[in-house]
């Protein structure tokens, strides 16, 4: 189940609410626990075992670790046997194939594939377990002592199966006391239906001209970037579309996750990007992977090993494919490059070079993401580059008229428009005429997004398959 879907907007989620507005708050983490499982369940019946399996064992670890705090010795055996126990998991279902594949590859063998499912959001949740019993060794969280209080904060469903990454620290004391109020409830469930609107009126329209020109044999130089760039809109819309659903189901539900994107195509720099995007991934890395190896406090070669090793398991991370390691091994290069070569070059340019030099290695970047197949990819890229196919030919005309109104749309909200609105309504003048505006305005867009949820059956979710 997604939550732009039908089943989840006007059955599921509108019955959890009542039921979970109606009891008593002692029981909500119940009422919350047992919808996240169902709907974990919807998707994947046999791997919430594997989901429930993960918890037991970092519960366990957690206790063990506060137990023998004193004990370094015997502290840090149950944290590397967290670390193992997560790492193995994620690691047999989601890269077991594509390390056959490499070796059949490299030693010419036809060793059998396991094709196993990838269970969805694993990539999340071992992250989210692991981070708590790493806080725990640390002393910067207490464990937790109830068992289901730690098996709601693991599988609460409005961050379970795309983030953003919640450590534990973040909602320990929401879990026992929060607020669920009118205003954190109307002020998430604007922030839902912002995050819906970017989800299927955008996303999903830029997705299916980037599914069309990604396919299509009359290729031409500008369609190539025609594509790309649609498949850039894509990915941010659809994301960070479904991290302010999250973030707003969190409000209404008294929960305060914290932000996963800041408007990354505004961005001056590629250390900028990264600091705008996936904010939950990248300060996971930063401070469980960057910071343990030594940051930045080392010598110069050792940070740039610290560097590239972070950003190609952030590249495998999203993916068992080669162009997910290329894509990490890009932006480590980029990032080492922009660290003690290129700053303060980029420092002295203007605004707007900045932000043509970010967007244009972005855009790459986003080519090198989007095929698992290297060979399309680099058929793809000749395209882009003009070494394949006519500049301009009549499908780029005809695909470019018509999205051209959405590519517009596209842009003006990859910008900070919404802030701006914001601190307008924030203005007393005229509160309730304001108010009216925005409540007519969300309606229309509701109507309109639930037609197309009705008539179109192109809802894709690029996150998922992480």
């Amino acid at each position: 189940m997604i939550f732009s879907s039908i089943p989840f907007l006007f059955f599921f989620f509108p019955f959890f609410l009542l039921l979970y507005y109606l009891v008593p708050f002692k029981y909500k983490n119940i009422i919350l626990l047992i919808f996240s499982l169902i709907f974990y369940a919807w998707g994947e019946p046999i791997y919430i075992l594997l989901m429930i399996f993960s918890s037991v064992v970092d519960y366990f670890n957690g206790l063990m670790i506060e137990k023998h705090k004193d004990n370094k010795k015997l502290k840090k055996i149950f944290l590397v046997l967290s670390i193992i126990v997560n790492l193995s998991l994620l690691g047999f279902f989601k890269y077991a194939d594509f390390l056959i594949n490499s070796i059949n590859n490299i030693f010419n063998l036809s060793i059998p594939l396991l094709k196993l499912g990838l269970p969805i959001g694993i990539s999340f949740f071992t992250f989210q377990t692991m981070s708590y019993s790493i806080d725990v060794y640390r002393g910067e969280v207490k464990a937790e002592k109830n068992f289901f209080t730690f098996m709601t904060y693991v599988s609460m469903f409005p961050q379970l199966i795309a983030g953003p990454i919640v450590r534990y620290e973040t909602v320990s004391r929401e879990l026992y006391e929060r607020k669920i109020n009118f205003s954190n409830f109307s002020n998430g469930l604007l922030r839902f239906m912002r995050g819906l609107f970017k989800k299927v009126i955008i996303a999903n329209n830029v997705g299916y001209l980037w599914s069309v020109m990604s396919t299509n044999p009359n290729m031409s130089v500008l369609g190539a970037w025609l594509g790309i760039i649609a498949f850039t809109f894509q990915i941010y819309f659809d994301f960070s579309g479904y991290s302010d659903m999250a973030i707003g189901m969190g409000k209404m539900l008294g929960f305060n996750y914290l932000e996963n994107f800041n408007y990354p195509y505004i961005a001056s720099s590629i250390t900028d990007f990264w600091r705008r995007w996936h904010i939950s991934l990248s300060t996971w890395f930063r401070d469980y992977v960057y910071i343990p190896l030594g940051g930045s406090r080392v010598k110069t070669i050792i940070n740039i090993r610290n560097i590239l090793i972070v950003w190609m398991l952030t590249g495998l991370w999203h993916g068992a494919s080669w162009n997910f390691v290329l894509w990490g091994a890009y932006y480590g290069i980029l990032l080492i490059l922009e660290k003690f070569v290129l700053k303060k070059w980029i420092d002295k340019l203007p605004k707007a070079c900045k932000h043509i030099y970010t967007l244009i290695l972005v855009i790459i970047g986003w080519l090198i993401f989007a095929f698992e197949d290297m060979h399309l990819l680099s058929e793809y890229a000749k395209t882009m580059f003009g070494l394949n196919g006519k500049f301009i030919n009549s499908t780029f005309i005809y695909y470019f008229s018509n999205y051209f109104i959405i590519l517009v749309i596209a842009t003006i909200f990859s910008m900070p428009v919404y802030k701006k609105i914001e601190n307008i309504l924030k203005n007393k003048k005229y509160v309730w005429i304001k108010f009216s505006i925005v409540l007519v305005v969300y309606l229309v867009l509701l109507i309109i997004t639930t037609a197309y949820l009705v008539s179109d059956t192109y809802n894709p979710f690029l996150y998922f398959r992480f």
